[in-house]
């Protein structure tokens, strides 16, 4: 029969095979002095992913989401600024991340507030109604619901809505909002319960929706309603515009340039066929604005990320940035050998990763340029939003094959789709479970 539990003769056997190899000793030894990274580190690294880059975008000043997990709404806004800046000649500019944030959140509330009114009869206990109450306003999130925000709300230029000392340290609003939510989520059940028609639970659920307002603007300060922009170009000339709305000033200034743009994800599980659309059940901000994606292999989202910085223009995408990656802003695959010096095979596929937990999109950044050779990429450029002290002044790099493992969302206009890509995006979607890999939110 054999043993279950862990044996001293197990033990002992363990550390004889352990001090059979001198190696186990010296490993142990610089690990314990310096760490497991700072010894796995391979110095040649920086040789190999030199900042230069032969397709390379200028942008603004680098971003800082702080304490946050606004990533999403960063990086999203850096696209926006650039056809901002390029259209009034700007060396640089900033949109208001609060502004965004405020407005998330706002609809995240009602999104989930909406979601215990359609599951009222699901059991407390149940796997569904565990994953709404898990994080129902937390920082995350996704492209479509970038979009989704600025198509309601349109953009405020940072003045008109500047930092707050909780939009850069948001935990304890996010929790005191999500501690309000899970009240509600009970009071709207019980009242279910006693015999509360949907009409009542509405009404209930609108004055629930004023104190998340309430709180909002206490922490965040209020939305402006209207302001005046005043700005001054490359060329030294001074401009105003007056008695602008945050949704005129995007109409204005970006128009309708992100209506045609498309998600195109990376996932090679077996569930998930290529050259499938999907959406996400229970995975929004917005009411009847649903996210979706189409999904294609890896090799795909290079093509047409390089097209869209041939054109001039920056890439938003989503990926798993603590993977593989160091604080100087390398992601790299052969930057840390921690397999030669542990002695244990780590090795596991895309597919694998995902389907038991190891990769999920964690955070979203902008492609700002690329180096490529004979029409192949070897490296690529990334603006991030974690400051301008972290990675290379704040801009970090990725190789090609860090692209091909762990990159799994980009966003570009349709026009650079094929007409079976265009096809197959427009299908209807398949409804993937609200705790799927692909619903994770980027922080």
């Amino acid at each position: 029969m054999v043993n279950k539990k862990i044996t001293m003769e197990m033990i002992n056997e363990f550390n004889q095979q352990f001090d059979a190899d001198i190696n186990n000793q010296l490993f142990m030894n610089a690990i314990v002095k310096n760490g497991i990274q700072n010894v796995c580190l391979d110095y040649t690294s920086d040789i190999n992913m030199q900042h230069n880059f032969s397709i390379d975008i200028k942008s603004g000043d680098i971003t800082s989401q702080a304490q946050s997990g606004r990533c999403w709404l960063f990086a999203g806004l850096n696209i926006v600024r650039w056809h901002i800046m390029k259209k009034l000649n700007l060396k640089t500019f900033e949109l208001s991340q609060n502004y965004q944030m405020f407005f998330d959140k706002f609809e995240k509330a009602n999104y989930f507030l909406e979601s215990i009114l359609e599951t009222l009869d699901e059991p407390t206990d149940s796997r569904l109604i565990a994953h709404l109450l898990k994080d129902p306003v937390g920082d995350g999130g996704q492209w479509d619901m970038f979009y989704n925000t600025i198509e309601k709300y349109g953009v405020v230029p940072k003045a008109m809505m500047p930092e707050t000392f909780e939009s850069s340290l948001t935990k304890k609003m996010n929790w005191l909002i999500t501690l309000r939510l899970r009240k509600d989520a009970c009071a709207l059940r019980e009242a279910h319960a006693k015999g509360a028609t949907i009409s009542e639970l509405e009404t209930i659920k609108n004055g629930m929706l004023k104190d998340i307002y309430f709180i909002l603007c206490k922490s965040l300060g209020k939305p402006p309603v209207k302001f005046d922009f005043e700005y001054r170009n490359k060329d030294d000339k001074f401009f105003r515009e007056c008695d602008l709305t945050p949704l005129s000033f995007y109409k204005k200034y970006m128009g309708e340039t992100l209506d045609d743009y498309v998600s195109l994800i990376s996932a090679p599980t077996q569930d998930k066929p290529f050259m499938k659309s999907y959406t996400v059940s229970y995975l929004g901000n917005v009411i009847g604005k649903p996210v979706k994606y189409l999904n294609v292999e890896a090799e795909v989202l290079k093509q047409v990320a390089i097209a869209q910085l041939k054109d001039g223009e920056p890439v938003w995408f989503g990926c798993d940035v603590g993977k593989w990656s160091d604080k100087k802003g390398a992601m790299d695959l052969e930057q840390f050998h921690y397999s030669e010096v542990l002695g244990v095979d780590f090795e596991m596929d895309k597919a694998q990763r995902l389907d038991y937990g190891e990769s999920v999109m964690t955070h979203a950044m902008v492609f700002l340029g690329v180096n490529l050779i004979n029409g192949k990429a070897n490296r690529w450029k990334v603006e991030n939003s974690w400051g301008k002290d972290m990675g290379n002044k704040g801009y970090y790099i990725m190789s090609d094959d860090w692209f091909s493992e762990y990159l799994y969302q980009i966003v570009v206009p349709k026009k650079y789709l094929t007409p079976d890509m265009l096809k197959a995006y427009h299908a209807e979607p398949i409804a993937l479970k609200p705790w799927d890999p692909m619903g994770s939110l980027a922080e």
